[in-house]
């Protein structure tokens, strides 16, 4: 029993007081995945979030997808799925949660954070105090958890804000803006004007479920009584619900940090009365048996503080593709911005435009200029209004927020400033060995080094490139289609499909290429031929005589003619797709953008892939093979397509695909790392969206490795993920190892990226 008399001068609440490296103020999906980063580089990690759950807008609170340069395959940014922690989560999460549970996803969430022995989590803690040891240093931070009842202050040399409204840097004192900047200022001929809005407002969701009954609904009073105001509604569809109702936006024209609670009332009465309008205005009789499971109680937050780094990120970055010194993540998500009016705006509820390709985001936006030991994560990263509307997306901010683990390891290490660390050569240091971790970093050459360099490779099969066998369906070219093909130097392509057509007709092929080698946007046509075609069923050859003179992805496009079919393949193929010239509705409007002429936005056509389960390549036949899949590539830096396919890929017919690594003297191995396909082409939404499949069907599930006397020293089953890295303890002495893996499928021959060994 506990009895405490009367206190006169009251009492103090209980008191921690904790250590740590670096101290993340924030448990969104951004701040989540740094803190699991950073803990993983050995550091001692405090990860603080004022919520019961992790993930931010992807929790369960909110339910938004995560989506990042894929752009929901809407773009023609080909592999371009963010990798790491993130990427980790994704696979997880789809290999768990395929129907796309925003618990569950809570759930992968918590796990990953809990596992990490270096990481402190503190849950419904608030942070609302900073105290500076100097003007420009941060020396800790203190939270209150309203569960436990306890004041935590919270020191570290280095603090990391990814809490959405940036309380650690605005207490800190460090520059901020809110709003958008003028055309002028960066230049951006996408900048908003004052009737547009200079800020995106918030979103509430809710889902319905079909109770298989007559359901009736009567609406609490303070419901929107008269829906006409809310332009949108007019197209909702019953449906939609989750996410796909981000249209429900609100708060633009107010101040999205302090009267968050009236955009959330707001919201809620636009919530319910368009459900008192569906349920009961007669106008929607399949709604009958449907019932309200879920609304949300705390608004999705777009955008609030921007804080100024070393470089303020522009438009320019994004669509001139700009190369940094200092680049260490990327973004290709459009630039993204909303009528400040939202749901009550008549103009769309999104005015979305795309660069060619993904852009580098570079160091320099990751801390605050005035706060020498402050991180920036998140939405809060230095960028004009314009640029944050493409880098503010949930993938794109977590993959930045990767890197700040390893960089802090290099601040400590040399004892610097984080604006030091990306204003000397250090950088290139930190960039080089995130990229020897599998870290993406469009435009850099990998130069990392291993034992696994210093081996002699060989293996059982290289994968000739050609044929894609004809056992797919057949596909009218209502679109322009296409073939994207690895080319090499020397290389030409001649080209036979299988067509079948509904009357002669002439089909015309065009071989293309990008502007820049890095990129998947086919604007540049190298040759064109044209190929009488026969009513019925043919084989059709287009013979190019063009060169190709640099290593580069070129298409094999034949254009749209609506009396013709082609037919398509179910092979599965590492560093290949067929695609079309058409749009997605959810982020375009056509198949080509055609911007305004004055606001500095290229006009491009879109060519986009299937989302699988549909057939992924066409089928096709080539007069002389192309060679993309050699077993040097394990060793080349790279764990995904770039301006080649970077994987070795055994022959299909196969019967043991094996990989092997000789070296002159015994090695001591003490760590192996195998990075294996996952589509990083395909989006992986964390939530609503229903995946076909559990594991992405490039990704080999079992391997197994032998020593140079033939000993199994690992064997792996069922894998899906796509990092696998072995641990030996005490060590393994060997001159060679074989790494032998089973072809995913009879349609899907053996991918591998990249092999390290330490």
């Amino acid at each position: 029993m506990i009895k405490n008399e009367f206190s006169s001068v009251g009492r103090s609440i209980h008191e921690r007081s904790l250590d740590a490296d670096l101290v993340i103020v924030g448990g969104g999906i951004a701040g989540t995945c740094g803190a699991i980063a950073a803990a993983r580089e050995g550091l001692k990690v405090i990860l603080v979030q004022d919520r019961p759950v992790l993930g931010g807008n992807a929790s369960s609170e909110v339910r938004l997808w995560i989506l990042g340069a894929t752009s929901s395959m809407g773009n023609n940014n080909r592999w371009s799925r963010e990798g790491g922690v993130l990427n980790e989560i994704l696979v997880e999460n789809m290999y768990r949660n395929p129907d796309g549970n925003a618990i569950i996803l809570d759930t992968i969430l918590l796990e990953k954070v809990k596992e990490e022995q270096n990481l402190i989590l503190l849950l419904n803690t608030a942070v609302y105090e900073v105290v500076k040891s100097e003007a420009d240093i941060i020396r800790s931070v203190i939270g209150f958890c309203s569960q436990n009842s306890t004041r935590y202050i919270l020191s570290a040399p280095y603090f990391c804000d990814a809490s959405g409204d940036g309380i650690v840097a605005f207490q800190a004192g460090a520059a901020f803006r809110m709003g958008a900047e003028s055309k002028d200022e960066f230049d951006e001929g996408f900048a908003p004007d004052k009737e547009y809005g200079e800020l995106l407002g918030h979103s509430i969701y809710f889902f319905t479920k079909d109770a298989g009954r007559p359901i009736t609904f009567t609406a609490p009073s303070y419901a929107l009584k008269d829906v006409s105001s809310i332009v949108k509604y007019r197209s909702y569809d019953v449906s939609d619900h989750g996410c796909k109702l981000w249209w429900l936006e609100y708060g633009g024209r107010l101040d999205t940090i302090h009267q968050t609670e009236e955009i959330k009332w707001e919201l809620w009465k636009v919530i319910y009365g368009i459900w008192d309008h569906v349920k009961n205005s007669g106008k929607y009789p399949e709604a009958e048996t449907l019932t309200l499971e879920w609304v949300g109680h705390i608004p999705g937050k777009r955008e609030s503080r921007r804080f100024e780094g070393d470089y303020m990120l522009s438009q320019k970055d994004v669509i001139e593709q700009l190369h940094h010194p200092d680049a260490i993540s990327y973004g290709g998500w459009s630039l993204d911005l909303h009528p400040a009016d939202g749901v009550f705006s008549d103009r769309p509820g999104c005015n979305q435009w795309h660069s060619k390709g993904v852009y580098q985001i570079p160091l320099r936006c990751l801390y605050s200029k005035n706060i020498k030991n402050l991180w920036l994560a998140g939405r809060i990263i230095s960028a004009s209004h314009v640029a944050f509307g493409s880098a503010r997306v949930m993938a794109t901010v977590s993959y930045s927020a990767q890197v700040l683990g390893l960089a802090t390891q290099y601040c400590l290490r040399k004892a610097i400033t984080p604006s030091e660390l990306a204003n000397s050569s250090s950088v290139q240091e930190l960039q080089q060995e995130l990229m020897q971790k599998g870290h993406f970093i469009p435009g850099l050459i990998a130069q990392g080094k291993n034992l696994a360099h210093q081996a002699k490779l060989s293996s059982s099969s290289e994968f000739r490139l050609m044929e894609m066998t004809a056992d797919g369906s057949w596909q009218k070219l209502e679109y322009s289609a296409s073939q994207l093909l690895p080319g090499a130097p020397g290389d030409q392509i001649q080209i036979s499909f299988s067509v079948e057509s509904e009357e002669d007709t002439i089909l015309i092929f065009q071989l293309r290429s990008s502007e820049k080698p890095f990129n998947y946007t086919p604007e540049v046509v190298l040759e064109t031929r044209e190929v009488s075609v026969s009513k019925g069923r043919s084989t059709v050859t287009a013979e190019f005589d063009y060169v190709i003179g640099v290593e580069q992805y070129v298409f094999a496009c034949i254009l749209k003619n609506e009396l013709v079919s082609i037919k398509t393949s179910n092979m599965f193929l590492t560093g290949t797709m067929m695609l079309m010239n058409r749009y997605n509705k959810a982020v375009a409007t056509s198949g080509v953008q055609l911007p305004p002429d004055d606001i500095g936005i290229d006009t491009f056509e879109f060519w986009l892939p299937s989302r699988r389960p549909a057939e992924q390549n066409l089928a096709f036949k080539l007069t002389k093979s192309l060679e993309p899949f050699k077993v040097s590539n394990l060793t080349n830096g790279y764990c995904r397509p770039t301006n080649k396919t970077n994987a070795w890929v055994a022959g299909v017919e196969d019967p043991d695909p094996c990989v092997r690594l000789q070296w002159d003297q015994p090695v001591q191995i003490k760590r192996i790392v195998l990075f294996f396909d996952s589509d990083f082409d395909h989006p992986l939404e964390s939530t609503l969206r229903v995946h076909p499949e559990r594991v992405v069907p490039h990704t080999v599930r079992n391997y197994k490795i032998l020593s140079d006397k033939g000993q199994l020293i690992v064997e792996k089953t069922g894998n899906y993920q796509t990092v696998n890295e072995v641990f030996f303890d005490q060590g393994i002495t060997t001159a060679s190892i074989e790494i032998h893996l089973e072809h995913p499928a009879h349609n899907v021959p053996v991918a591998l990226f990249e092999i390290q060994v330490f």
